[in-house]
């Protein structure tokens, strides 16, 4: 186990970035993406953490519409066809 800190996002938020970039064209015109991490690893197993109390994200990686409940998670983040439909106007 390492002792400095070092960036966290989990196998799959590194296996699903660039599954995601490629659908960013798909977004409605106007729209506006924001990628967010999420802290280091013991902040994000903490249940106390904003995004899970706030955000109620249960894993990493995460694509939200916010004001809506459309959601996908973890390994729904690597399958282009679900975030070209969470990207669509529908």
């Amino acid at each position: 186990m390492r002792s400095t800190p070092r960036r966290w996002r989990g196998i799959r938020g590194s296996r699903s970035e660039p599954i995601v970039r490629k659908a960013l064209p798909h977004l409605p015109e106007g729209s506006v993406f924001i990628y967010c991490q999420v802290g280091e690893r013991t902040y994000w197993k903490d249940s106390k953490n904003e995004f899970k109390r706030i955000l109620k994200l249960t894993g990493v990686p995460t694509l939200l519409k916010v004001g809506s409940p459309q959601k996908l998670t973890e390994d729904e983040c690597l399958k282009s066809d679900l975030i070209e439909m969470l990207f669509s106007d529908d």
